[in-house]
């Protein structure tokens, strides 16, 4: 039977800290937590990594993070040689915030490349250094030039972000919200989460359920490191950190 852990980055991104209990560790040694601060790996955003500390002071390096059974149950997996913890036991939680913290201005720079490029995601990948967004472009003229100018207007214009909860009915109401061409947010939990960018969601509002963080300003300098044809009409964007090489 899936277990169900409190994913706490879902209403703060912010969090690097939590307490939690040790509701299993499954026959793979993953250990499964009531609730936590570690992202488990979806939509193209990597888990976190970082350490599970014991009441005695033992520490539990966690070298992934996954889902289970269900997107609601999380396992921690530790790397290699490690003392796993007691079904019950309770313990402190710590992640690499320096890693999260690149991954969430990656994550909230591929939702700007989406608003800057408004056609379908056909695929998606976060990293620290270097993303990829692959859209279905036909056209051509957008140049790595012009969306690195039109990306670092909405990182310089500091626009709020936070978070908002629609209901399954409201977004069918308004399928203009799903950018992705093939995959559909979950549904059927009653809710949908929605990132949303600027004043009243006015630069963008999409479903995800990534990190992100809190005013566009705090992705600092972006570019385009390249545009790769991928197909007829599909193009990848590499997005990468600091100014466009000289």
């Amino acid at each position: 039977m899936a277990h169900r852990t409190e994913a706490l980055f879902r209403d703060d991104s912010y969090l690097r800290e939590a307490e939690a209990t040790v509701l299993d560790v499954n026959d793979r040694g993953g250990i499964i937590l009531d609730r936590t601060v570690f992202y488990a790996t979806s939509g193209g955003q990597p888990g976190d990594v970082g350490v599970i500390e014991r009441s005695g002071g033992d520490r539990i390096v966690v070298a992934a993070t996954v889902t289970g059974e269900t997107k609601d149950e999380i396992i921690h997996v530790p790397a290699s040689d490690q003392t796993l913890p007691e079904v019950g036991e309770s313990v402190r939680l710590s992640i690499d915030w320096e890693r999260r913290h690149r991954l969430m201005r990656m994550h909230t720079a591929c939702h700007l490349l989406s608003v800057v490029c408004p056609f379908p995601i056909t695929g998606a990948a976060v990293a620290e250094d270097d993303s990829r967004v692959d859209l279905d472009l036909p056209d051509t003229s957008f140049t790595k030039e012009h969306v690195t100018r039109k990306l670092m207007e909405l990182v310089e214009g500091d626009h709020p972000i936070f978070i908002r909860w629609i209901t399954d009915d409201e977004l069918a109401a308004n399928p203009g919200l799903v950018k992705s061409k093939n995959v559909r947010p979950p549904s059927g939990t009653g809710r949908i989460r929605l990132v949303c960018i600027g004043e009243d969601a006015s630069v963008d509002s999409q479903p995800c359920g990534g990190t992100h963080v809190a005013r566009t300003g705090e992705v600092g300098e972006i570019h385009i490191g390249k545009i790769e044809k991928k197909g007829r009409e599909n193009r990848r964007f590499r997005i990468r950190f600091g100014p466009p090489p000289a």
